[in-house]
C-alpha cells in the first residue's frame, strides 16, 4: 500500500486546483490557509473566525475537499467561533499525502490527533458530513477528551448501513477508466429532485475524482450500538430527508433509539451530498443552536 504522491503530470491536476481556490474564494469571510506537517504528509486546513474562539473542525466528506464549506463557515466564524476545515489526507485537496502510509483505522485517527497536537488543540468542537461524519464519530469514541460536541451531517456508516442501491450506484466510481462525467452522473443521480448542486462544487468533485492521484481509502465496520453508548458528548445528528445513501428515517430512529440524549432533526428536501451547501440555512440554524458559546 502506498501514500498518496504528487501525480506525474501535474498539468492534470491544475484544473482542479484551480477549480478548489475558485470555490474557497467564495467564503464570505477572510480564510487564512493553515498547512500542518506529520508523519504522514501535509495537511491543508481552511482557518476563520476570531483566533480566541472555541476551535470547532470541519470534516468533509469523501472527495467534497474542504472548500465545500463555503455555505457553512460564514455564519460559524461570524457567530464567533474558530472554523478550521480540515482536507482530509489521502482524499482530493491541498493536503499532500508523502509521508508514512495511514494503513488502518488507528493510522488515520492518529493522523487527526497530530493536525491537533501541530495546531495546539487540546480538544475541539466536531462537525462532519457523510464519510467525515464517521471519521468523527470514530475520533470522538477513540479520545474522546479531545471532542468538545459533536455533529454529524447525514453520516454513513454510524447508526446504519448503506442502501443496496445507492452502492450498486456507487460502483462504477471504483472501476477503473475514472472520468468526470462519470462522477457527475453519479451527483446528478443522488440529488432529490428539484434541489440544487452547486455547480462550482459539482465540477470540483468531478475533477478530484478523475484527475487527483488515487490513495486507499480508510474504513471499518460500523460502530457497535454498545460501542456507541459510550458516547458522552453532546450529539447533534442532522440527516437529509431525501438521502439515497440510506434510509434517513430509519436512520435517526436508530440514532435516537441508541443515544437517547441526541438532538436528532431530518431536513426537508434535503439530499445526502448537497446537505451542507443547498441546506445550508437550516443546517447553520441548528448547529449554531447546539454549539455552547464559542469563546472559552
Amino acid at each position: 500500500m502506498s501514500a498518496r504522491t504528487a501525480p506525474s503530470h501535474p498539468a492534470r491536476l491544475a484544473p482542479f486546483l484551480a477549480a478548489y481556490d475558485a470555490l474557497l474564494a467564495r467564503w464570505p469571510v477572510p480564510v487564512e490557509p493553515l498547512t500542518v506537517r506529520t508523519a504522514h504528509g501535509t495537511t491543508r486546513i481552511n482557518a476563520c473566525g476570531p483566533a480566541d474562539g472555541h476551535p470547532l473542525v470541519l470534516l468533509h466528506g469523501g472527495g467534497a475537499t474542504s472548500a465545500m464549506w463555503y455555505a457553512n463557515a460564514g455564519a460559524l466564524a461570524e457567530a464567533g467561533h474558530r472554523v478550521l476545515a480540515v482536507d482530509l489526507i489521502g482524499d482530493p485537496g491541498r493536503s499532500v499525502h508523502d509521508g508514512t502510509p495511514l494503513g488502518d483505522v488507528p493510522g488515520l485517527l492518529g493522523w487527526l490527533d497530530a493536525v491537533l497536537d501541530q495546531l495546539g488543540i487540546p480538544a475541539a468542537h466536531f462537525c462532519g458530513h457523510s464519510y467525515g461524519g464517521w471519521i468523527a464519530l470514530e475520533y470522538t469514541l477513540h479520545t474522546p477528551t479531545r471532542v468538545s460536541s459533536l455533529t454529524l451531517l447525514d453520516p454513513t456508516q454510524c447508526f446504519a448501513g448503506y442502501r443496496p442501491g445507492y452502492l450498486l450506484r456507487a460502483l462504477p466510481l471504483f472501476l477503473p477508466g475514472r472520468t468526470p462525467p462519470r462522477a457527475r452522473n453519479f451527483l446528478d443521480w443522488e440529488a432529490a429532485p428539484g434541489s440544487h448542486t452547486d455547480t462550482d462544487w459539482r465540477e470540483l468533485y468531478a475533477l478530484g475524482y478523475a484527475d487527483f492521484p488515487a490513495s486507499p481509502v480508510i474504513t471499518g465496520p460500523r460502530p457497535t450500538p454498545t460501542r456507541l453508548r459510550t458516547l458522552t458528548a453532546p450529539l447533534l445528528a442532522l440527516y437529509a430527508e431525501h438521502s439515497r445513501a440510506h434510509d434517513p428515517h430509519r436512520t435517526a430512529a436508530a440514532t435516537r433509539h441508541t443515544l437517547p440524549h441526541a438532538t436528532v432533526t431530518t431536513i426537508p428536501g434535503a439530499s445526502h451530498h448537497t446537505l451542507p451547501m443547498a441546506a445550508a440555512p437550516e443546517v447553520n440554524h441548528h448547529l449554531l443552536n447546539f454549539l455552547p458559546p464559542p469563546h472559552p
